[in-house]
């Protein structure tokens, strides 16, 4: 069967399969890579996934981007070597549930993503006999995840920029920590700051020499994984057909866009709540149709979700028809009512966030870190918005509570059992470099790295 093809969202770089997708990162014209034409999963494979373990889920949904790239075999294979940890959902009350994507290795959704796609790059490179450098900008729990998923792979090196003021200890340990094929760079500005970086780095003919690819959101290797746990808990708490909420706390957007790509395939959504914390450039463009960037972004509590310009919204906006580039700039505007008929975003302040920290703990004994907080405050605006009728609902949980225990011992005045793999790295040396927000500096040291 031939390939699915991906085009880039700024339509001025060749259609590709997802092997070389996945191994770009952005395309040649600094678009993000999207399917065509989105596989369909009919209802009746939908409906089998009820009796069917998170590995096999994967499979499924999976094979419909890798047919004529990987062997189905293969691909079952990496999925249950990626997915060897529990995916609790746990019902808070009636049909309202808690979707925890905190039990993998650094106890972050983002490991769902970054496992696969270190399998799935390390075997492409392999064949290929090729190598390359991973670059990953991060404003809190990606690059720990990148960094444990890619870890010791054969023919990738890791480079992990993060904002130094603007990420918890406990997520800095988790990536600075590891060494081997692993480095990373401490950034004295913003998340915006390494990101614009890494994707300048792209663009930039200088470094041509050097083979680069990301595993940031930008990357479609990120979003496919993610679509997965959608279609997961839908298929335990949802009846044969029925719509889902699903409410995503929101930063680069590439989580939420999980959930457009399982709606694109065929999975029954209601509504896709996008709520984000202070950086709130999407609730005003899906209120008022103008797009206005926050810049420098503001820190909040939720810290992977300070993002002033969120990258993924160049995919949203073309699946809704329109084209934004890379700067954020829109050429073509996309379709606004379907976009606010399928989507409700609102911005949730830190005084909000603690709020709902201990108004969650104290209803429903359900423990949320800043993230979750935001986005169980996000289904609460959304049902005061717009009544919910009854329909079965997810909010995601998105890392662990224990990440961030002076927060969560200040709110509630309790500390969070803190998982494995955090206590390991607790008393681990660091090692990482500093830099300044300019990209001249970080270039040399790209280049001086693989002199």
């Amino acid at each position: 069967m031939a390939a699915l093809l991906l085009h880039s969202t700024n339509g001025r770089s060749p259609a590709v399969n997802l092997r070389e997708a996945l191994l770009r990162g952005l395309a040649p014209d600094r678009g993000l890579y999207l399917p065509e034409k989105f596989p369909n999963l009919a209802p009746a494979e939908i409906a089998a996934f009820a009796r069917l373990p998170y590995p096999e889920i994967a499979r499924r949904v999976l094979s419909k981007f890798t047919e004529g790239v990987m062997d189905g075999n293969e691909l079952a294979a990496i999925c249950r070597d990626a997915y060897d940890f529990d995916v609790p959902l746990e019902t808070v009350y009636n049909r309202v549930h808690v979707l925890r994507l905190d039990r993998g290795p650094t106890a972050s959704f983002k490991d769902f993503a970054a496992r696969l796609m270190a399998r799935l790059m390390g075997r492409f490179l392999q064949a290929d006999r090729r190598q390359l450098t991973v670059l990953t900008a991060t404003s809190g729990d990606t690059g720990s995840a990148v960094a444990h998923a890619f870890h010791s792979v054969p023919g990738i090196r890791v480079l992990v920029l993060f904002p130094f003021a603007e990420v918890s200890p406990r997520q800095r340990k988790l990536m600075t920590t590891l060494g081997d094929n692993v480095r990373t760079v401490a950034v004295d500005g913003k998340f915006d700051d390494c990101q614009d970086m890494v994707k300048r780095a792209f663009a930039d003919p200088a470094l041509g020499t050097i083979p680069l690819s990301s595993a940031n959101s930008i990357n479609i290797g990120r979003l496919l994984p993610q679509s997965v746990y959608y279609f997961y808990a839908a298929s335990r708490m949802a009846q044969s057909g029925e719509p889902t909420v699903f409410s995503v706390p929101s930063g680069n957007f590439g989580d939420m866009m999980g959930a457009v790509v399982a709606r694109q395939m065929g999975l029954p959504v209601r509504k896709i709540i996008a709520p984000v914390n202070d950086n709130d450039a999407f609730p005003r463009f899906l209120a008022s149709g103008h797009y206005e960037k926050i810049f420098p972004s503001r820190n909040s509590l939720s810290n992977a979700m300070n993002v002033g310009h969120p990258s993924n919204l160049a995919r949203l906006v073309a699946v809704y028809g329109g084209w934004m580039d890379e700067s954020g700039h829109i050429h073509r505007a996309p379709d606004l009512a379907a976009m606010r008929r399928d989507l409700f975003s609102s911005s949730v302040s830190d005084e909000r966030t603690r709020a709902t920290i201990c108004d969650a703990w104290r209803k429903y004994r359900l423990l949320l870190e800043p993230h979750g907080a935001v986005a169980w405050r996000g289904f609460l605006d959304w049902q005061e918005h717009e009544s919910p009728h009854g329909s079965p609902a997810v909010i995601l949980e998105t890392a662990h509570p224990a990440k961030f225990p002076e927060e969560i011992e200040k709110t509630l005045g309790l500390s969070p059992e803190v998982p494995p793999a955090i206590s390991a790295a607790e008393n681990l040396p660091e090692d990482y470099d500093r830099l300044d927000a300019d990209y001249e500096k970080f270039k040399a040291y790209l280049l001086a790295r693989h002199a």
